[in-house]
């Protein structure tokens, strides 16, 4: 029986025509993930199924091991195939779970296959899919393309060589692959090895770093590399919004008292945190770039599966820290500096979704469409009910024809169907509207407002 149909998702007239007429064929600008530039560089292959759809994904990691699945069969020694097999056992139980769509999505858009993965069907999916794969077979960039890509933005240390973003930008791939620079290891002053970290950083910019200037012009070297690849963005992962304002004098002490190898309190760091953060964003307003902020994540709060695995192992949880006070607090003194850069803000807990969207209408000007967004629903929250209450919210206390759409915010070369899944989801949203009489059948502004959502308002916002 077929589970993906071309109307998946989409209830109505309306909606079916918006999805098929105006978002379904727009190239895609996935302008967040963690896709390695490298992998893109090399035109990496995947031997299995398993190595491109289950190595590096822990929404798949966390949804095995809640059905009980030994780590073994998720990280650890396991055959491919077990591992496979393993998913395809839990796939069925995930009812409700956007990886129940996601993975459907993913088996239909590549390999074609529309059915339903279950233990029964796994042999035959692990067969479909492995006839495409392999060093003959499809290839990343073969992904990127057959998704309709057309620009991405990584994820990138200012540390790394950007060999790969070299490579790229002097080759003949014709998907933009540009850096996106992530500062947070030289922010986050109280973690171990940050200073060895700054050895790394100032070897990188040929600064050697002893104090804060330092530190500063190490930046700007890495910031003038990143631009030269043709950087736009900037990206930060915060637990909490630091609201702890020091000026720079204070903070030079405070960066001096840890190269001296002080303990420093939990007040010196934030403000050491508020300090950078700050500076950074008037950098950025500067260069025309795009700050994103991530918050309210608490990461890595099962020891035992950090010790065993590390980061980026499935073992996040949603925060609930308040950050409208904290938050304002931000943005009024970039404002008052006149140094207030275009910003995404994400909040991994949707009880912020209110707060963003009207702390976001107090800075709106009038020199860019959207010049703050609220980002669209992140993580644990780009389920089908996540994503349609940010789309409320957002509506309703903002102008939803002006954001700037869905990312992947991914590892995988798979993941680009999330843009096909929020399209759908946007559209049968829009649908409703018009259906219930709650906006014209005005078909010619609807597509307009959905293309722009899907891709060209992303396309004018990032100046790409």
């Amino acid at each position: 029986m077929e589970f993906i149909t071309k109307d998946f998702l989409l209830n109505g007239d309306t909606a079916r025509a918006l999805y098929h007429e105006a978002a379904a064929g727009l190239p895609i600008i996935d302008y967040h993930c963690h896709i390695q530039a490298s992998h893109i560089a090399d035109n990496v292959s995947f031997d299995n199924l398993t190595r491109v759809w289950l190595a590096d994904d822990h929404y798949k990691w966390t949804a095995l091991r809640w059905n009980g699945v030994p780590e073994r069969l998720i990280t650890g020694d396991g055959s491919d195939y077990e591992k496979f097999l393993a998913y395809a056992r839990t796939l069925p139980e995930c009812i409700g779970n956007p990886l129940h769509h996601w993975s459907h999505l993913e088996l239909a858009k590549y390999f074609g296959y529309k059915g339903h993965l279950t233990e029964a069907t796994a042999e035959e999916v692990w067969g479909l899919a492995n006839r495409s794969l392999g060093p003959e077979g499809l290839c990343a960039r073969d992904f990127m393309v057959q998704a309709k890509v057309e620009s991405i933005c990584t994820t990138d240390d200012p540390a790394d060589n950007l060999k790969a973003h070299k490579t790229l930008a002097e080759g003949d791939f014709s998907i933009k692959v540009l850096p996106a620079f992530r500062p947070d290891k030289a922010i986050e002053i109280q973690k171990p090895g940050f200073c060895s970290y700054l050895e790394r950083l100032g070897a990188a910019a040929d600064v050697r770093i002893g104090g804060l200037d330092d530190l500063l012009q190490a930046f700007l070297g890495r910031m003038d590399a990143f631009e030269s690849l043709g950087c736009r963005v900037s990206d930060h992962g915060l637990t909490r919004i630091p609201w702890a304002p020091c000026d720079e004098k204070e903070a030079g002490e405070i960066f001096s008292a840890c190269l001296g190898g002080e303990a420093l309190s939990d007040l010196q760091a934030e403000k050491y945190h508020t300090f950078l953060l700050s500076w950074l964003a008037a950098e950025y307003a500067k260069r025309g770039w795009v700050m994103q902020l991530h918050f309210g994540v608490l990461r890595d709060i099962n020891p035992t599966l950090y010790e065993a695995i590390g980061e980026d192992a499935g073992g996040d949880a949603m925060g609930d820290a308040p950050c409208g006070e904290r938050l304002a607090g931000f943005l009024k003194s970039l404002e008052r500096k006149k140094a207030l850069p275009k910003m995404i803000l994400y909040s991994i807990n949707p009880g912020d979704n209110a707060v963003i969207d009207t702390l976001a209408g107090c800075f709106e000007n009038g020199e860019a469409r959207g010049k703050l967004q609220h980002g669209c629903a992140w993580w644990f929250n780009d389920t089908k009910i996540g994503m349609e209450a940010h789309l409320q919210t957002l509506a309703s206390l903002s102008v939803l024809g002006s954001f700037v759409g869905m990312l992947t915010d991914s590892r995988s070369f798979l993941s680009y169907t999330r843009h096909d899944y929020f399209r759908r989801i946007l559209c049968n949203y829009v649908g409703g509207l018009v259906d219930r009489g709650e906006y014209p059948r005005d078909y010619r502004r609807l597509e307009r407002i959905i293309r722009g959502i899907c891709y060209e308002n992303a396309k004018v916002y990032f100046d790409l």
